[in-house]
């Protein structure tokens, strides 16, 4: 199977897609955009998307490239993560005077840059891209944050592990698939959806009233803008389920009361592993 990732190999996303998919091809892509488009094309059989960081929050163009593609979600799983400083071979951390990484990776690693203000921080695209590129560059003055698999990957070393604020740190992980070829699960116990309704007193209250009718348990909702309809919202909601008959009540139950739903996919919730590797 082929998977498309946003980033570099040696990537968070590219951990995430060989650990459901063991011996999978990976697919890099620069753009979220890029990864669903691959999918839609038919470059890749799959995408590893990331939804939702247990500290940063959820990756909110991704609901929206969810909504708006004929795909569904099939796997989920959750990724510990664990930053570290990465720097070429022979450099001591007292030379770094530049630290490359994605925006979200730096943030979840502030209290380290803070007791090196040496360190000047510098956004990149990718985690795992800032390490490639620091490698290719072959710069002694530079270090980035990433796995320990992109340091691995690259041939890079490790300054310093685990250098992230809080050792709590997952990212929830999708595996997507093209709806047309997704086999239902019949283990699954999750069902994520999305919903919109009117911009009218007591219209979202009365969506997630019927549902909680139903005995449906929600696990996560968010909001998402509608694109050229300024004040009005979609919703996305995941939720347990027990069975078949659990997806098609709480799907009729929003019918009701709702201008859009659509089933994002149903699957097995993921646990928290131990989260040894970087």
């Amino acid at each position: 199977m082929k998977i498309a990732i946003q980033g570099e190999p040696g990537s968070f996303s590219h951990e995430a897609a060989l650990k459901m998919v063991p011996g999978a091809e990976i697919l890099p892509c620069s753009l979220s955009a890029e990864v669903f488009a691959a999918l839609e094309e038919r470059k890749a059989d799959a995408a590893a998307i990331p939804i939702e960081n247990s500290l940063a929050g959820s990756v909110l163009e991704h609901f929206d490239l969810l909504l708006a593609h004929d795909v569904k979600v099939v796997r989920e799983t959750l990724l510990r993560i664990r930053h570290n400083l990465i720097a070429i071979d022979g450099v001591s951390i007292d030379e770094v005077e530049r630290v490359y990484s994605h925006p979200v990776a730096l943030a979840q690693c502030r209290r380290f840059l803070a007791a090196h203000p040496k360190m000047k921080s510098i956004a990149f695209y990718d985690t795992a891209g800032s390490v490639k590129q620091l490698v290719d560059q072959n710069d002694p003055y530079a270090a980035a944050i990433a796995s320990e698999e992109a340091a691995r990957y690259y041939g890079a070393q490790i300054l310093q592990a685990g250098i992230e604020d809080n050792a709590e740190n997952y990212t929830r992980f999708f595996l997507v698939r093209r709806n047309g070829e997704v086999l239902t699960d019949p283990e699954a116990n999750k069902l994520s959806i999305a919903f919109s309704v009117e911009n009218r007193p007591g219209s979202l209250v009365a969506a997630l009233s019927a549902l909680s009718a139903q005995g449906t348990n929600l696990t996560k909702i968010e909001s998402r803008p509608v694109q050229g309809k300024p004040w009005e919202y979609s919703f996305y909601v995941d939720c347990q389920i027990g069975g078949p008959d659990d997806v098609q009540r709480a799907l009729e139950a929003l019918w009701a009361h709702c201008g859009m739903v659509k089933e994002l996919g149903r699957y097995r919730g993921a646990e928290k592993d131990s989260g040894l590797r970087g």
